[in-house]
């Protein structure tokens, strides 16, 4: 393959921006903007979920989050986190890049080291194989981070309704999950780009904004 025929298979390919933070940083609202301020800038993008996004998915993301099964290994919720992954992988994310579509999900695997490994205390190298294993080299091109103070973010979610598995844990867990993102920023900048979730949301959004005008002309063929 030429270096020309590269570089036109990257710039029909789609792009991959992903959203994470720990709970109660807005991120609902917040995708519904991206996908809005990307439709507007007449980009073809998808929007999804993890775990989710298939109806296998959604059956394994009721399963994690019931409370039913408030007794499920780490082990176990790290494979059901990658199994609901693979199939999402299969059936959604990779026809929809293939296609030259973009695909805007709430979560993926920095989630899981975020959780499973900073929260529950797996290791990341065993995560890692299992990133491998089911995404070989597919990587987010983009993920935007919502970040806060996680009594802040246990707060604004406390308001929002009744607390799923995950939601009970402890502030300490949360900022483990907190700390798990931000080691993860660090160590991919060129990928990661952290917005300030502290702020009321009109501000959010412009930071939001600025950054989507840079993905969005830097993914012009």
């Amino acid at each position: 393959m030429s270096i020309q025929d590269k570089i036109d298979q990257r710039a029909q390919r789609g792009r991959f921006i992903t959203v994470e933070g720990t709970e109660g940083v807005g991120k609902s609202s917040n995708i519904d903007f991206i996908e809005s301020t990307l439709k507007q800038a007449g980009v073809d993008v998808i929007t999804t979920r993890e775990p989710g996004g298939t109806p296998l998915g959604e059956e394994v993301r009721e399963l994690l989050l019931a409370h039913r099964h408030s007794g499920m290994s780490v082990d176990a919720e790290l494979l059901l986190m990658f199994a609901a992954r693979a199939q999402h992988l299969e059936q959604v994310i990779q026809p929809a890049l293939a296609r030259g579509q973009w695909v805007l999900c709430d979560r993926f695997t920095d989630a899981t080291y975020a959780y499973q490994g900073g929260g529950r205390g797996i290791a990341f190298e065993r995560i890692a194989i299992l990133e491998q294993w089911v995404q070989g080299a597919l990587r987010p091109d983009y993920t935007v981070l919502l970040d806060l103070p996680v009594e802040i973010g246990l707060a604004r979610a406390s308001a929002q309704g009744d607390a799923d598995r995950f939601e009970k844990e402890q502030q300490a867990f949360f900022e483990k999950v907190r700390g798990a993102y931000l080691k993860q920023a660090k160590n991919a900048p060129e990928r990661y780009r952290i917005i300030d979730a502290s702020h009321p949301l009109d501000h959010v959004q412009q930071q939001i904004g600025r950054v989507l005008q840079a993905m969005i002309d830097e993914g012009q063929p």
